[in-house]
């Protein structure tokens, strides 16, 4: 056979080879550059000094928000102590005040550097994350920011005054009410800002399926064991010995748990 012959025939096979190839299917690899992280793997010491970094900046926006707020201590004390009515406050120690006025301004500092606190602890992860998932990270973050507000306005419009009522029945018409600020505050701070980590379930669940430790098939397999730690959980976290306050918070946190579950489920994990 002739180098022409050889020649033309190569010519032919290629033409045809490129007339019947199928498609690249755009929809196929738009879903694999979407599963696949799009970062290089980082190594050990990279993840350190990374983590120290996000510390870092958590910890700048703790300090900004909590100096902010010292500003206008006062006037958040005033409104923490609303839900203590007719109760006298007392100062038993020089300085008890001020040092309230630096630990309120920590708690609320805190609350205002919540988001920043979120969105460093998401950074750190998103690298491990495929680009699909990464899409869901500003949700994440103001959905996490929204859901701690409202668990400290569920704990300070519910939970606080129902606690306090019991507290103040119990001891009606035997004890004088009048309180130890830096004790009343304690009882405050914690429950707010437990009942504030409480509501950052859903934001757990979504994280850990997104990470695939968990799936919605898991989550609600073990819904007993939830409930008898919402119990627990609870008895815990209330100051208060009244079933009434327990009750509220494990009912919340069930209720946060199942939506959880609804949300991963929705989002097909």
């Amino acid at each position: 056979m002739t180098p022409e012959v050889d020649t033309e025939l190569q010519s032919d096979s290629e033409l045809s080879t490129a007339l019947w190839a199928p498609e690249p299917d755009e929809n196929v690899s738009s879903i694999e550059s979407d599963d696949v992280p799009a970062d290089l793997e980082m190594s050990f010491f990279d993840h350190l000094e990374e983590l120290r970094q996000r510390i870092f900046y958590a910890i700048i926006a703790v300090a900004l928000g909590a100096t902010g707020c010292f500003v206008y201590a006062k006037q958040i004390v005033q409104i923490l102590e609303i839900p203590a009515t007719g109760i006298k406050f007392l100062q038993l120690a020089p300085g008890e005040y001020f040092f309230v006025s630096v630990k309120v301004a920590g708690y609320c500092g805190l609350l205002v550097a919540s988001p920043v606190i979120l969105y460093q602890i998401i950074q750190f992860v998103i690298p491990g994350l495929t680009r699909r998932e990464r899409r869901l990270v500003l949700p994440v973050v103001v959905g996490a920011s929204g859901l701690f507000v409202v668990g400290i306005g569920f704990a300070y419009a519910v939970l606080i005054p129902a606690a306090l009522n019991f507290l103040i029945g119990y001891g009606e018409n035997v004890v004088e009410q009048a309180w130890s600020i830096d004790r009343y505050f304690e009882f405050v701070l914690v429950l707010l800002f437990a009942t504030g980590l409480l509501f950052e379930l859903p934001v757990v669940q979504i994280l850990l399926s997104l990470l695939g430790i968990l799936s919605s098939r898991l989550m609600l397999a073990g819904w007993k064991s939830v409930v008898v730690g919402s119990m627990v959980v609870g008895a815990i976290v209330t100051p208060s010995t009244d079933p009434l306050t327990q009750s509220l918070l494990a009912g919340a946190v069930l209720a946060l748990y199942f939506s959880g579950i609804g949300v991963v489920k929705l989002l097909g994990k």
